[in-house]
């Protein structure tokens, strides 16, 4: 058996800066610190700072199991993903100590998105509507703002054409789609300022995951169920290789079956801790499966 792990699989720049800044916060200021949603896409990570005292709040600023609201003056974690700039101001004017945890990538776009339509041009983000990061990015938009996934949203836009759009992108979406898609709305006589915002590590991983997938027998893509990025990458690799699994944890590999003979690929989101990688492919060396 060969088994091959992508060198960029795991964490990148961003989510790891912000899972070290929750860490260091949790020891500094134990039982007094809080993130507004899961720091990151991954649930061992996150019941991990469970145990440390950390926890998580909701939009309205609540536990979700006690509905308790954390006092002024308790730390407040900003995710790697960003907020609105309506959700910023909100939680200073409770009171919070607000640690930014906000990717640079991600704080990137903010200021674009802002620039351009305070300059009274229509914003569209590819991406997709329901993520956090879009969320957040539509939020430092001051005027007209689409969000574009698919190629009937991009045919459904409805902007005055001879006002240039800005166009950006979700810094997890994936790169071919996305060109895909400025194509599209260019073909529809838009003129496009176009800026993209696909982080590198991003595109690394899924061009990478790509060329893996095409030379494996067997793919295994390490993430949390919820990890946006991870299931792209699943996508990618299921696209080239017909025998692609999504795991969480080692003990998911249970219910693969790799061939003695087998060319195993091993990738992992943006959110899998390189710990986790590394006992998944111990697991895979050790066990024929």
């Amino acid at each position: 058996m060969e088994v091959r792990v992508a060198k960029s699989a795991g964490f990148c720049f961003g989510v790891k800066r912000a899972v070290s800044l929750v860490y260091e916060e949790a020891e500094k200021n134990a039982g007094s610190v809080y993130t507004l949603g899961p720091i990151i896409h991954n649930e061992i990570v996150v019941e991990d700072l469970r145990a440390r005292g950390v926890r998580i709040i909701d939009e309205e600023f609540r536990v979700p199991e006690s509905g308790e609201v954390p006092p002024a003056g308790s730390t407040v974690v900003v995710r790697s993903h960003g907020i609105s700039r309506e959700m910023q101001e909100r939680l200073e004017g409770r009171g919070y100590r607000v640690i930014d945890a906000t990717c640079p990538f991600v704080g990137k776009i903010h200021d674009i998105v802002s620039k351009h339509s305070a300059a009274g041009r229509p914003v569209v983000i590819i991406g997709s509507p329901a993520h956090p990061e879009v969320i957040g990015i539509r939020g430092w938009v001051s005027g007209e703002c689409a969000v574009v996934e698919r190629p009937e949203d991009a045919q459904g836009l409805h902007f005055d054409r001879d006002v240039p759009l800005c166009v950006v992108s979700q810094t997890t979406f994936n790169f071919q789609k996305f060109e895909e898609l400025v194509e599209i709305i260019k073909s529809l006589g838009y003129h496009v300022v176009v800026t993209n915002t696909i982080c590198n590590a991003t595109k690394e991983r899924q061009g990478e995951a790509l060329d893996l997938a095409a030379d494996s027998d067997v793919m295994i893509v390490i993430g949390g169920r919820s990890s946006s990025n991870t299931r792209k990458l699943y996508d990618i690799c299921k696209s080239q290789c017909r025998e692609t699994y999504y795991i969480q944890t080692p003990e998911d590999l249970a219910h693969v079956h790799i061939p003695g003979i087998a060319k195993v690929g091993i990738t992992a989101g943006a959110s899998t801790p390189n710990t986790l990688i590394q006992e998944v492919s111990q697991h895979v060396r050790r066990t024929e499966l």
